[in-house]
């Protein structure tokens, strides 16, 4: 199945997606370090990585026209101008790119597309813009006139009796309930073309926190395959309650356990200095900054446009102690293979990792976008072309 995708990074979308079965004909990203490390890896020959069309191309350049019979559209806009930090200017912020994301589905006419971005658009300040956003996915060669704003576009869109080119929805989902290392909420926004007569419903999770109870304090299989004796010295007050109830139901959770970061980084060992596996100074804990449990999920990485950003990129160890996850470690949070290279700094690395999906749930996305287009009748073949 051919795809796009644009807004690429340093590749855990384009990793994920190439999971669930899909091959790139074009990817496209603007930042120079990210392309440089897809690039390192292309050349390195890493599986997936050394197919993949990397090139540094600016999304606003790109004719989609030329890339019609695509399969899938996926990436994920700049999120900076809807994060929870910085100026929060939305579709004011020169970063917004949602409407090249909508060009492209526009011109190239995918039979599917997955876009992702972070919750904070589906917030308050933001939700009238994700609503365009989906309003102008459903129909987008309606296009918005120059004197129109987004909310009078919005309501000519939804006013419309043309008939919707695609079938849209979204969804807020946690990475961790789909199998990453990571607790990390986003958005994300699928998309199926008319033709293909399927009304795409949201994603079921994988994965579980109530599983991981019942492994660690139930059973205590989670110890055992970590060589480790049964610890509850250092479980929440909150997950203690959830776990009494559990064994009094005698009700083992379905699905599979969150991985932890213990489960993400077993085997890879204190930092050596190989393979981006390198110690870092100056890690320490302050309000709002205390580090990632090792059996739990990691907290969300984060980007920081001025260096690494704190608590948030570092691990408790066992002995309470704190440092700074390596670039290989951080690698693993994100589900990228050990044989996945940075060649730039740890700081540079790090804000790309920062930025990226986690593959794990790129892939559980592609999947499900895949099945539930395939369930009606085998609908991605044979190939049909839109005019």
């Amino acid at each position: 199945m051919q795809s796009a995708e644009l807004f690429a990074g340093c590749g855990g979308l384009a990793l994920g997606m190439s999971h669930a079965g899909f091959k790139h004909r074009y990817m496209a990203e603007f930042d120079h370090d990210a392309v440089a490390t897809v690039l390192h890896n292309k050349n390195k020959g890493v599986e997936h990585v050394r197919d993949w069309p990397m090139g540094l191309q600016d999304v606003r350049e790109i004719n989609w026209k030329a890339l019609s019979a695509l399969d899938l559209v996926s990436g994920g806009p700049p999120c900076q101008p809807f994060g929870i930090g910085g100026k929060k200017r939305g579709q004011d912020d020169h970063r917004d790119m949602w409407p090249e994301a909508i060009r492209a589905i526009r011109e190239a006419k995918p039979r599917l597309f997955l876009f992702e971005n972070v919750r904070n658009i589906a917030g308050p300040r933001f939700r009238s813009y994700l609503d365009w956003i989906v309003a102008h996915l459903e129909r987008p060669a309606l296009v918005r006139r120059p004197d129109e704003s987004h909310d009078e576009h919005r309501a000519r869109l939804l006013a419309s009796r043309a008939r919707r080119d695609y079938e849209v929805v979204w969804q807020l989902v946690n990475a961790a309930d789909f199998g990453a290392a990571q607790i990390r909420h986003r958005v994300l926004i699928f998309g199926v073309r008319q033709d293909l007569g399927v009304v795409p419903v949201p994603m079921k999770p994988t994965h579980s926190r109530d599983r991981l109870l019942w492994d660690q304090y139930v059973t205590g299989e989670y110890w055992a395959r970590h060589g480790l004796k049964r610890r509850r010295e250092a479980i929440l007050r909150q997950d203690q309650v959830r776990v009494e109830q559990l064994a009094r139901e005698g009700r083992e959770p379905d699905g599979t356990a969150w991985v932890t970061v213990r489960d993400a980084l077993r085997g890879l060992g204190e930092p050596n200095g190989g393979r981006n596996h390198v110690m870092q100074p100056g890690a320490r804990v302050y309000p709002g900054h205390t580090g990632s449990p090792l059996d739990l999920p990691a907290k969300a990485l984060k980007a920081g446009d001025h260096g690494v950003p704190g608590g948030e990129n570092m691990m408790v160890r066992d002995d309470g102690t704190v440092r700074y996850f390596t670039t290989r470690e951080a690698a693993r949070l994100v589900g990228l293979p050990d044989d996945y290279e940075f060649p730039r700094s740890w700081t540079e690395s790090m804000r790309q990792l920062g930025n990226a999906v986690p593959a794990p749930l790129g892939a559980a996305a592609g999947k499900w976008l895949r099945t539930q287009a395939e369930a009606a009748g085998g609908a991605l073949a044979p190939r049909r072309r839109v005019a």
